[in-house]
């Protein structure tokens, strides 16, 4: 029976784009809780979160944090590739972190699809102690690893496969099957447990959609065969109206008190499944697990009653926030970019500079020739993009920022972006274009036009990229009194369907217009979620002039839970 103390929580407990969880607690590490996630193209790549009373979540760092720990990220080609579903675990002294590397342009029985790694640490608060990747065969994915009560090391992969495997080196023996689910299809996802004399085998299946389902067997033997639980699915919201859609993909942990509890993915859409830019967020749950029985799984909704929680405790090592708090970042002079900065993909580091020589206090963007789309809208290649942003946490919030920008030749463009991958991304620029390209004067302004049609101006450009149909582009030209001064850029969400993406002077706020509104049914696909950020292009031009951000704010402002 489940406690009444202080026990209630709200969902999800990492909010935004944290899909794909596996978590552990640790009592040699002062009894902290870990989180891993997936991570795709997004760099650095699998988010550590810590936590000591399973409220407070803190972000302490990422297992991927330099490109030679696994240069093959740069390789990889379409928006739904790089890091699949990391399974976290700690084992005499060493943290573990078992992964795939996906390039999902690749068939899915090409064996070089899937390139599965090993990365190990002492000490997860210490970016340099996450080693570089080892790297095992698996023709498969969401790889997980397990150790016997003889101490030996196995590794699950989807599918349900199962091997003995060196953790040390990557040398693997036969895999086996197994168990291939109740029939859903993409068993995947796998975790081993032994608990009360049995091997509990925790599996997803139907799918990363809105039929997605957590289903477990058993076996008194590793190897099998493996007896389904009478009452699977064990976890799924499908075919409810719950606002907690795509509840799956599951992990398992007890807390000191011998409790145990459960995270997921899920999506926060309803069963329409339209509108979560946010896209696969971590949920929580209590579980019951009796003596030789089946766990049970408490439905997953947005205000959760569980176990008794651990004391209020928020003393954590680790550089980066809170998993509630907003940003107010100024770039002082000898700071580097927070720890929740996030790059699609490896970048180019010359094209990010913190108060560079005579300009204190802002972030310097070098543009790269490929704009966010880049390159078929799948691949990047060595010269990057210039981008950098934080995920979007919240249903409702402002996101804000100062630009001072002076492009000098046309299509140099830079601005704000509601970025979810190459394919899907909403942006409001500032980019030099002939001035018969202006579809509407900028409003609430008396602006003069030049008499020379085809003179090179700087306008306000929104355009959007996704698979559904979007909005024909915006392009109105920068007032001529704001013309080489700083603007003020921002994005909101003040519903849960639509931003408000807005320019004006950063002197004079009360001036700021709305250039679009923009449904975000637009950024809601996929396996990732929205980051929002800045960037700096030449759109395929040989441009150089560069962008300077400065008073970046993220301003949480609401969560919708049902």
């Amino acid at each position: 029976m489940l406690s009444v103390g202080n026990s209630t929580f709200s969902n999800p407990i990492l909010p935004g784009f944290h899909p794909d969880p596996s978590c552990i607690f640790v009592p040699q590490w002062d009894d902290t809780f870990f989180c891993a996630s997936s991570s795709f193209n997004a760099f650095p790549g699998i988010p550590i979160h810590a936590s000591k009373d399973l409220k407070n979540w803190k972000l302490i760092g990422h297992a991927l944090n330099r490109r030679e720990q696994l240069p093959e990220l740069m390789e990889t080609n379409k928006s739904t590739s790089g890091i699949w579903a990391p399974a976290i675990r700690y084992h005499e002294g060493t943290f573990y972190l078992v992964t795939t590397l996906v390039n999902d342009d690749r068939l899915a029985n090409d064996a070089s699809r899937w390139d599965n790694v090993i990365f190990k640490a002492k000490n997860p608060y210490h970016p340099a102690s996450w080693s570089k990747a080892i790297h095992f065969e698996f023709e498969g994915y969401d790889t997980s690893p397990f150790w016997d009560v003889d101490g030996k090391a196995y590794v699950t992969g989807s599918h349900a496969f199962h091997v003995l495997a060196n953790l040390d080196t990557g040398e693997v023996g036969q895999w086996i099957t197994l168990w291939n689910g109740t029939g859903g299809p993409a068993p995947e996802g796998p975790h081993l447990y032994h608990k009360d004399g049995y091997y509990y085998l925790l599996i997803a299946e139907g799918g990363t959609g809105i039929l997605h389902m957590v289903t477990m067997a058993r076996s008194r033997s590793m190897n099998g065969p493996y007896e389904p639980a009478p009452s699977n699915p064990l976890l799924t919201n499908a075919n409810t109206t719950n606002y907690f859609q795509t509840v799956g993909h599951a992990d398992i942990f007890q807390d000191a008190t011998g409790n145990w509890w459960g995270v997921a993915l899920s999506t926060r859409s309803g069963p329409d499944w339209k509108y979560f830019p946010m896209g696969r967020e971590t949920v929580m749950t209590p579980i019951t697990w009796e003596e030789g029985q089946f766990p049970i799984f408490s439905p997953v909704n947005g205000e959760m009653g569980g176990w008794s929680f651990p004391p209020r405790n928020v003393d954590i090592d680790g550089t980066g926030p809170f998993i509630t708090e907003g940003d107010d970042i100024n770039f002082e002079p000898g700071s580097s970019l927070p720890a929740h900065f996030t790059h699609w993909r490896f970048p180019i580091s010359e094209s990010y500079t913190i108060s560079p020589p005579g300009h204190p206090n802002v972030l310097r963007l070098g543009p790269s020739k490929l704009n966010l789309t880049a390159l078929n809208g799948n691949y990047v290649g060595p010269a990057g993009q210039t981008f950098v942003g934080r995920r979007q946490q919240d249903t409702l919030f402002t996101y804000s920022v100062n630009l001072d920008f002076s492009p000098g030749a046309a299509e140099e463009e830079a601005g704000v972006s509601v970025f979810l991958t190459q394919n899907h991304h909403l942006d409001l620029g500032v980019v030099m274009l002939p001035a018969n390209r202006s579809t509407a004067p900028f409003p609430g302004t008396n602006n003069t036009v030049p008499s020379d049609p085809t003179e090179l101006i700087p306008q306000f450009r929104f355009r959007a990229e996704s698979f559904l149909p979007v909005p024909s582009p915006a392009i109105l030209p920068v007032p001529s009194a704001w013309v080489g001064k700083p603007l003020r850029l921002e994005i909101k969400a003040s519903n849960m369907t639509h931003y408000a993406l807005s320019a004006g002077p950063a002197g004079a706020l009360s001036e700021m217009q709305t250039v679009m509104t923009v449904s975000n049914d637009l950024v809601s696909w996929g396996f990732t979620g929205t980051i929002l950020g800045v960037y700096c292009t030449s759109n395929g031009r040989e441009g150089t002039t560069p962008a300077y951000f400065s008073k970046w704010k993220y301003v949480p402002q609401g969560q919708f839970k049902n």
